[in-house]
């Protein structure tokens, strides 16, 4: 489980990250990046979406929330994904394609996406 101080959980942080417009995608996550840190010792917050119109039941959200959010977690550990730490804030908003997601694709596609902002952003 992702610890709490790396929880995105304010509406205005959301709101804030939204509108930096960094955004990257693959077929099963949109990425968005928030500003860039200043302070590093900070820690980055994560947020997950996945909406209503991806699945009307909440068991089927929360099962994907729960593998992208693992995926991070493992890759913060093993530190396959260290360009992470380079932003204020990041935001997985799922796609469609989220329902077809086993674990090893979620791991995949998470550390795909966060090199690939960095890269683009940095």
């Amino acid at each position: 489980m992702l610890k709490e101080e790396f929880r995105l959980k304010k509406n205005s942080s959301f709101k804030a990250t939204y509108l930096q417009r960094r955004i990257v995608s693959d077929e099963f996550f949109v990425l968005y990046g928030g500003k860039n840190k200043e302070n590093s010792d900070a820690p980055t917050k994560i947020g997950f979406v996945v909406s209503k119109k991806i699945h009307k039941r909440a068991v089927k959200r929360n099962r994907i929330k729960r593998l992208a959010r693992e995926a991070f977690r493992l890759g913060q550990k093993n530190s396959s994904i260290e360009s992470y730490n380079s932003f204020q804030s990041l935001i997985y908003v799922a796609k469609e394609g989220a329902l077809e997601l086993d674990f090893n694709k979620a791991q995949l596609s998470v550390t795909k996406l966060i090199n690939k902002l960095a890269n683009k952003f940095i």
